[in-house]
């Protein structure tokens, strides 16, 4: 029976004293047994692969994520059947199709239709089958083009999107509200956190379907192998961005599932932001590109600025502990190891 009726719904509200009750601004303490099965949605991408490696690290010892051609999570039949078959204790829901500016501009219909069917899938069959604990990750592009900065989780729908990536956000919106009418109706601690942009070990390095960190990585590389005298990006270089390694990412969703309990999503990033042309310098440096960096006006710039307030998550006592010239220095020097073994994800 679907999950969704109100007629002989499968799972309980949550048994009353079954955990602590949670303080007015979310904060809880409900460790996680080591020993749980915990089920990480998209554990070969750049966040779920961090998140497998942040739990492995904290010792648990049961942690199953299967690939896309074991377990295609746009299949609702084949979800539900694996959610029968596997019963997880804990589910992180990090799979959705992502990309950058061009592939969100190009595909709108690809990345609104796949991520629905992904999010709708794997909430209604962790429902349906008794999965008590759930965080669903979302991202920054939920907000507002012209949201107040920093961003504070309250913007959420007060106003209108930026248009190239509207239709990833409007799915990632569906997912924060699926989420909370869980938790209305059935009362059950599952919560939503938004990413800024993150990168790391296990990005995606394709020249057209990347974010802008990875993409940088790749071109100034490429331009330092082949002897190129410039490298020209895309628009001004004047729109700002906050950059997040995937692994202060995978400590923060841990520490969200233990430490958080309530029905608002929570910013997860650095506090600080820096311009793309300042990124453009600072990846250039450490890939030593020594040629000149140019700029394409003409193509999109898309939202000016997108800084996180992270108030909400730093008073739980969280705090990032990759510095981005550290972090873009380690994720350049695996993508070069993965260039040349030929392993690279693309």
């Amino acid at each position: 029976m679907s999950a969704c009726t109100d007629t002989g719904a499968a799972v309980p509200a949550a048994s009353a004293g079954s955990a602590p009750a949670p303080a007015p601004d979310g904060g809880v303490h409900r460790p996680l047994d080591r020993s749980a099965r915990v089920f990480v949605a998209g554990g070969s991408g750049l966040a779920g692969s961090a998140v497998r490696r942040e739990l492995r690290h904290e010792g648990f010892t049961d942690v199953v994520a299967p690939g896309s051609a074991e377990l295609d999570l746009r299949q609702r039949r084949a979800v539900s059947d694996w959610f029968e078959a596997r019963r997880p204790d804990v589910v992180v829901l990090a799979a959705a199709r992502v990309g950058g500016i061009k592939a969100n501009a190009t595909r709108p219909a690809e990345f609104l239709s796949d991520n629905l069917r992904i999010q709708v899938n794997v909430l209604d069959a962790a429902l349906e089958h008794g999965v008590e604990r759930l965080l669903f990750l979302g991202s920054s592009c939920i907000y507002p083009k012209f949201a107040e900065q920093p961003i504070r989780e309250e913007a959420l729908l007060t106003g209108p999107l930026e248009p190239t990536n509207d239709a990833y956000a409007i799915a990632k919106i569906a997912g924060i509200l699926h989420v909370q009418a869980v938790r209305r109706q059935y009362g059950l601690p599952w919560i939503s956190a938004m990413p800024t942009n993150l990168y790391g070990p296990g990005d995606n390095f394709h020249p057209e379907r990347s974010h802008v960190l990875p993409s940088l990585i790749r071109r100034f590389h490429e331009a330092k192998k082949s002897g190129a005298r410039r490298v020209v990006n895309w628009g001004s270089g004047t729109p700002r961005r906050e950059f997040l390694h995937a692994d202060d990412l995978a400590r923060a969703c841990l520490h969200l599932i233990e430490h958080y309990d309530a029905d608002g999503p929570v910013n997860v990033g650095t506090g600080t932001d820096l311009t793309v042309r300042e990124l453009a310098e600072l990846v250039a440096d450490v890939a030593g590109y020594r040629g000149s960096v140019e700029w394409d006006t003409k193509q999109p710039d898309g939202t000016p600025r997108k800084l996180l307030d992270v108030s909400r998550l730093t008073s739980l006592g969280w705090a990032p502990r990759i510095g981005l010239r550290e972090g873009i220095a380690r994720t350049y020097a695996w993508y070069v190891e993965n260039l040349e073994s030929g392993t690279l994800r693309h």
